[in-house]
């Protein structure tokens, strides 16, 4: 099954990235740049496997560049609480 089936995999999959980034010495901008260009691919590449992927992705979708950060800062936020 794939961490993209089930949404709280895939926030427990985040959560665990977002650990081993910080692990790493990666810094809060990376971090967040890094959380945009992976929304960007997802939300141009990948079909939402679920109702909140497909929200996520329509979000996204009519966002501005600025709204889009804004929303992967959020997801980091949201798992980085979850830990």
């Amino acid at each position: 099954m794939s961490v993209l089936d089930n949404f709280d995999q895939w926030k427990d999959f985040l959560g665990d990235r977002l650990n081993q980034a910080q692990n790493e010495g990666m810094n809060q901008q990376v971090i967040s740049d890094v959380a945009y260009q992976i929304g960007d691919y997802l939300a141009k590449q990948v079909e939402p496997k679920n109702d909140q992927e497909r929200l996520l992705a329509q979000l996204w979708n009519v966002a501005s560049e600025e709204e889009q950060h804004a929303m992967a800062n959020l997801m980091v936020k949201l798992v980085k609480n979850q830990q």
